[in-house]
């Protein structure tokens, strides 16, 4: 691949939802990029996989609102600017996708808004990894499938989510 290489691991933990109140195992930790903003949502064991939508959603997302339990694993988390190829795993059992984002001056991580569609505005986006086994975009890297995409950064910082609904 051309450039420096990013590994991402994409994955989530269903039938593992945190509802209002609960609290993690001991010894389990949550770090920046590790699950995104809002990640409660209502009650625990909902439908998933095995359950009334099988291994895949409706829409390619988790089926019930709010859940946002997925985690993006990066490394290097650093790269220079220039060429960079984004080499993509999704280990979970939902179909994900990256899409790659700058931030502004004052904006941090986790802190986009998220519109009525459980999505965020990637209109500013450099780049997606949605192919199964392919480059750029397509309709979502399935479970155990890989992905990449290689685009050119300047200086300055990204932020690598997650955009199918309620993913973020």
């Amino acid at each position: 691949m051309p450039g420096t290489v990013v590994n991402v691991t994409l994955t989530d933990m269903p039938g593992s939802m945190m509802g209002p109140g609960m609290m993690m195992a001991p010894g389990m930790m949550m770090g920046p990029g590790m699950m995104g903003p809002g990640m409660m949502g209502p009650g625990m064991m909902g439908p998933g996989p095995g359950g009334r939508y099988g291994h895949v959603a409706p829409n390619q997302a988790y089926p019930w609102a709010g859940m946002r339990m997925m985690s993006i694993l990066i490394d290097p988390t650093t790269v220079r600017a220039g060429e960079v190829s984004f080499r993509v795993l999704n280990t979970g059992l939902w179909i994900h996708e990256l899409t790659v984002l700058p931030l502004g001056a004052g904006e941090n991580l986790g802190q986009r808004r998220i519109g009525t569609n459980n999505q965020v505005d990637e209109s500013a986006s450099l780049g997606h990894v949605e192919a199964s086994c392919g480059a750029d975009e397509g309709d979502g890297i399935p479970p155990g499938a890989a992905g990449w995409t290689t685009i050119t950064l300047k200086p300055g910082r990204y932020e690598l989510i997650c955009n199918i609904a309620g993913h973020y």
